[in-house]
């Protein structure tokens, strides 16, 4: 079962739009939103020193914007792969993306830590096919590009 759930993504509108999206898909989700790979590592790296945070809420999944500045996704999930917070071992990664570069779907597809690739926008249906696959031990496949 999700309960919480992290975005990270540059842009605001996408985050807003993403995360009514996750609403709609269930109201009782925790939902934290990142503007970048940075922040959201700051807050990873928290939940490592101090554990019993109450703050600190370890995701059952990780949607992750590919092409933002700085720090982009796969820089992330390079910085994500060093933290040694055991708890983070079950958080499931998916890159959420515009890009429509086979390049991009490609990396994603052979990264370790990320579990798929869902193009932009975030819907419902997506969701639904993709947690259904990772969440119920069924590897349907790995794009979700409905």
């Amino acid at each position: 079962m999700i309960k919480n759930v992290i975005l990270i993504d540059d842009n605001k509108i996408d985050l807003f739009v993403s995360q009514k999206i996750l609403e709609k898909y269930n109201s009782k989700l925790h939902i934290k939103t990142f503007t970048s790979g940075f922040s959201a590592l700051s807050y990873f790296k928290l939940m490592e020193l101090k554990p019993h945070l109450e703050v600190c809420v370890v995701p059952d999944i990780i949607f992750l914007d590919i092409n933002m500045p700085q720090m982009n996704g796969f820089e992330f999930l390079k910085e994500f792969e060093k933290l040694n917070a055991s708890k983070l071992k079950k958080t499931k990664t998916y890159m959420l993306s515009s890009s429509t570069s086979a390049k991009d779907i490609i990396k994603a597809k052979n990264e370790a830590l990320c579990s798929g690739y869902i193009s932009k926008p975030l819907t419902v249906d997506k969701l639904k096919k993709r947690i259904t696959s990772d969440f119920h031990l069924r590897k349907l496949d790995f794009f979700c590009t409905l």
